[in-house]
């Protein structure tokens, strides 16, 4: 009787969380809570730790491809690392610069558009957020594309952050007074926020970019849904050759138990109007 062959171990849970790349996530999370716990008693220490965490995130990332073991638990771990650190720096920052909504905008802007990119990355089946072969903004694939670029780009945002945080002296200081006067003592420390400041102005505008075609994606998706929804109806054709508005049509043929008869016929009723 020949012998069967026994199939191979599946790795367990555990396993994955123990990871060299998550374990190395946990020590980012470990760093960026002491850090934080410290930033206005010592901002050196806390300038040092937090720059080691973001240096941990490219090293996780060169371990997760060295012993191949890449995870969809670590990339969500290491995405959810790097907003959470930065969005705590940016509401500090929003706490020592007047006016505090510059800071509070660029923390929307970048959660928003790194989730809106996530979110439609997975709506239309990408295995990556960072698949944008199919952008036709040339700024975006090159974002994407290019490693050197994408980490100029994002250490440039960190480095300014850090370096704002570093150079604050009280809690009521004007942002660009600090930035402008900064620049024209042409100090080493002047070229370094000049260059920081380049950079995270090119990373806005991709989230900004990122966040107008993760949207499109989306709406592309329900719009193609609805089509399909529709073309299945066996009273698309009949409808279809009427003049009738799009809209209308695709309310028509929307079945009763997806939404109440009365909703029906009063969304009906106002979709009539826009024909």
């Amino acid at each position: 009787m020949a012998n069967k062959s026994k199939p191979k171990p599946k790795p367990s849970q555990l396993s994955v969380y123990l990871y060299i790349p998550n374990i190395i996530g946990y020590i980012r999370i470990l760093l960026n809570c002491y850090a934080f716990a410290i930033c206005f008693s010592s901002k050196r220490l806390f300038s040092a730790l937090y720059f080691l965490s973001f240096v941990c995130d490219a090293v996780d990332g060169w371990c997760a491809r060295k012993f191949n073991q890449a995870s969809t638990f670590g990339a969500v771990l290491d995405m959810v690392t790097d907003r959470i650190s930065t969005a705590c720096l940016l509401v500090i920052l929003s706490q020592v610069y007047r006016p505090s909504l510059v800071f509070l905008s660029l923390l929307a802007l970048d959660i928003a558009s790194h989730w809106l990119q996530m979110y439609s990355s997975f709506l239309v089946g990408k295995a990556s957020h960072k698949d944008v072969k199919d952008s036709s903004n040339w700024l975006f694939k090159l974002y994407y594309g290019n490693r050197m670029f994408m980490g100029y780009c994002c250490v440039a945002c960190e480095v300014l952050y850090t370096a704002l945080f570093l150079i604050s002296k009280n809690h009521t200081e004007d942002f660009m007074d600090v930035v402008v006067t900064t620049l024209k003592v042409g100090s080493p420390l002047s070229v370094l926020v000049g260059v920081s400041l380049f950079g995270c102005s090119i990373k806005q505008i991709i989230n900004i970019i990122q966040m107008k075609t993760a949207a499109d994606a989306c709406v592309l998706y329900d719009t193609e849904k609805k089509q399909k929804l529709m073309t299945r109806h066996p009273d698309f054709s009949r409808f279809k050759k009427s003049s009738m508005h799009p809209n209308h049509i695709a309310c028509l043929l929307m079945p009763s138990q997806q939404v109440g008869v009365d909703q029906e016929y009063q969304t009906c009723g106002s979709m009539a109007e826009m024909c």
